[in-house]
């Protein structure tokens, strides 16, 4: 079955992608011992909980024409395909060594830029007025995380 979605579920993915970024961030700053690390990874979570308020606003400037659902679905299949989605290909819980900032910092920088691939995809289905320009906000914001994470990961190759 091919599932097609419309602007309120493509934001519905995207609000959870931005949980779970803000999961990682605080789960991984709850192991690690360096303050200033810490701090940075829950600066990390809260730039991600903002992003979710975007997309929470977005959703509710929708009209009702822009929730009708695309596709046939009386299982209502479609939104486990969202949530298998957002909880399998960004931010997802996987086996990695959480005391290390080393590999904190390269599994974060794995997920920042799968993040960025689902919003540029996104572009593609959302309309100007239903906040394209925001979804670019986003994307730079999310490369700037890539930005500010590599230059920390770099401090390990000192």
């Amino acid at each position: 079955m091919s599932y097609e979605f419309n602007a309120d579920e493509v934001f519905e993915i995207a609000e959870q992608i931005e949980r779970n970024g803000a999961k990682f961030y605080r789960t991984a700053a709850k192991n690690i011992s360096d303050e200033d690390n810490k701090f940075f990874l829950i600066q990390l979570a809260e730039m991600e909980d903002e992003h979710e308020k975007t997309f929470k606003k977005l959703r509710t400037e929708l009209k009702e024409n822009e929730k009708v659902i695309a596709t046939f679905d009386p299982e209502g299949e479609s939104e486990y395909y969202l949530r298998a989605l957002a909880d399998t290909r960004v931010f997802y819980e996987k086996k990695f060594d959480t005391t290390s900032l080393k590999e904190i910092f390269k599994e974060a920088i794995t997920a920042e830029k799968d993040s960025i691939v689902f919003y540029l995809g996104m572009k593609d289905v959302v309309p100007d007025h239903l906040g394209k320009k925001k979804l670019d906000d986003i994307i730079k914001e999310e490369m700037g995380h890539i930005s500010l994470i590599s230059k920390k990961l770099l401090e390990f190759n000192k």
